[in-house]
């Protein structure tokens, strides 16, 4: 039980932050300065939290926040998640069922940018640097990397219980983060990922993010059209089948990269004097 003591405090702790997080920039969408000035103060301090929480609970340093090279992975992490959701509107335009219907709002693009630096942090220092580590600690990367991206999914029902087809689509997303985090060891590109292709998904073609209840326009008016495979219907594009295919592509990648570095962990090999309850 007392294993199990300091995982839970560290999910409870980051668990509150995010709602917090969402809670008070979904408030300040209406104001670019403030959304992005919050919106980044918050990414940076859940990242402070996160290093002196682990120093101070679990008695550790923060590995997998590495100072060497974060500038340019965040930024690497940010261009591909942009690229990715690119790509993914794209194949959909080119089967006639995105359009632009104008411009949309300069201001709104800055306080998405916000928004998403905040909650992008924020849920990849929760359900990769808390839940997925805690759970590959205990039962090696392949449990861990099944059950943060369902865990992940299933968060987005909270927006639109019935929309279990894009819960499904977010796992996969998820499982790309996780492998992003895996393949490097550190947060910096999960979070680049995420908040590249959220950025994109909101704050450059103006579509709605699921799990951002946030109803602010950004640079474009995008229209989506067509059958809900293609489009991802009510839920949006991240449902559809681009996407999930983009995301299913990149996790492969990251994974087969993580194969290479020898990042794969096994489920550890229990001590049977500890197991049984016998410590020397």
């Amino acid at each position: 039980m007392k294993r199990l003591a300091r995982p839970l405090l560290l999910l409870l702790i980051f668990i509150a932050v995010d709602a917090l997080v969402v809670t008070l920039l979904d408030a300040l969408s209406g104001s670019a300065v403030l959304s992005l000035a919050v919106g980044f103060a918050a990414a940076a301090g859940t990242l402070l939290l996160y290093a002196w929480t682990t120093r101070r609970i679990e008695r550790k340093e923060p590995a997998d926040l590495p100072r060497p090279g974060r500038w340019r992975t965040l930024a690497g992490g940010t261009l591909a998640g942009v690229g990715l959701f690119t790509a993914t509107v794209l194949a959909i335009a080119v089967l006639g069922g995105f359009g632009i219907d104008g411009w949309g709002s300069f201001g709104g693009m800055l306080s998405i940018l916000g928004l998403m630096a905040g909650v992008a942090t924020v849920e990849e220092v929760l359900f990769r640097g808390v839940l997925f580590r805690q759970i590959e600690e205990r039962a090696g990367t392949r449990p861990a990397l099944a059950v943060s991206a369902t865990l992940f999914g299933l968060l987005h029902l909270i927006n639109d219980p019935a929309a279990i087809g894009g819960a499904c689509a977010i796992i996969v997303a998820g499982l790309m983060a996780g492998a992003a985090y895996v393949a490097t060891r550190a947060l910096w590109l999960p979070i680049g990922l995420h908040l590249g292709w959220n950025f994109a998904e909101g704050g450059i073609f103006g579509v709605p993010v699921s799990g951002a209840g946030s109803s602010t326009q950004g640079l474009l008016r995008g229209v989506f059209d067509g059958p809900a495979l293609l489009t991802g219907g009510t839920f949006g594009p991240e449902a559809g089948v681009f996407a999930v295919l983009a995301s299913l592509l990149a996790a492969i990648h990251l994974l087969r990269l993580a194969h290479r570095r020898g990042n794969l962990r096994p489920r550890p090999v229990a001590d049977p004097d500890v197991a049984g309850g016998r410590v020397a």
